[in-house]
């Protein structure tokens, strides 16, 4: 069996607040795949995917990119080789308002893997075609749509051309036209660039189109896992047949 672009062990988080966020979950995320995390409000998919992108410290487990551990426990690799295998795309953009979009993906490429301008540029602008943005280059976000601004955003997680691109609920603050046009471009990237992708999102069309693999996180622990034939496949779980009949 080929090394996973992704793998997750027995991961566990604990807040003093709330109790037990993450129960034992194991994500395993195949070279050029797309992966699904589901489940209800509150089940743990963010908190899930903030440890897989080296946000949060889970408190137990351990997460390797292709074979190198990048977290064992609460011990998190400081390796900026390991930290550039992820790339993370939020519910909110986050652009810098004062650059253009094309400043806004380049300057990561320049600052932290250490391109020359040029370069950077160059990278920047092949990114945004690649979401279909290239356009937009010269404006900046208070210029843009917000599914404009978040297809920027997608191009700069990108640009620093990780191992894994982590979306969390990247279309929940868009409204259904705008949604239509992230998912599309998310969906371009993973059947036709092989993007290595982890999306936590509410959307099941999305996932039926585009995902190779889903788990269904529920309290905190994934109650199913595997190819996406499992969602049409009654009565494998209570909560996760209730789950669908509610999407």
């Amino acid at each position: 069996m080929s090394t996973p672009a992704l793998e997750a062990r027995q991961l566990r988080k604990h807040w003093p607040q709330s109790g037990q966020v993450l129960d034992g979950c194991t994500v395993r995320v195949e070279r050029r795949t797309v992966h699904a995390l589901i489940g209800a409000s509150g089940s743990g998919k963010s908190t899930l995917l903030r440890c897989l992108g080296l946000l949060e410290r889970p408190d137990a487990g351990s997460i390797l990119f292709e074979g190198v551990t990048a977290a064992d426990g609460p011990v998190v690799s400081n390796d900026p080789r390991v930290r550039r295998c992820v790339g993370m795309v939020f519910q909110e953009p986050n652009l810098f308002p004062h650059l253009t979009a094309l400043g806004n993906v380049w300057l990561a490429p320049h600052r932290v893997l250490g391109l020359d301008p040029g370069e950077a540029r160059e990278r920047a602008r092949m990114t945004l075609d690649r979401v279909h943005a290239l356009h937009l280059a010269d404006r900046r976000p208070d210029e843009l749509s917000g599914g404009e601004r978040q297809r920027v955003a997608i191009a700069r997680a990108l640009a620093m051309e990780p191992t894994v691109l982590l979306c969390d609920e990247p279309t929940s603050a868009l409204d259904p036209m705008l949604t239509r046009e992230v998912m599309a471009v998310l969906r371009e990237l993973a059947l036709d660039a092989g993007t290595n992708m982890v999306v936590v999102t509410h959307d099941m069309d999305f996932v039926a189109a585009a995902a190779d693999s889903v788990d269904f996180l529920h309290a905190g622990r994934i109650r199913v896992s595997g190819s996406t034939d499992v969602l049409g496949t009654r009565g494998l779980d209570a909560e996760l047949d209730r789950f669908l009949q509610r999407s």
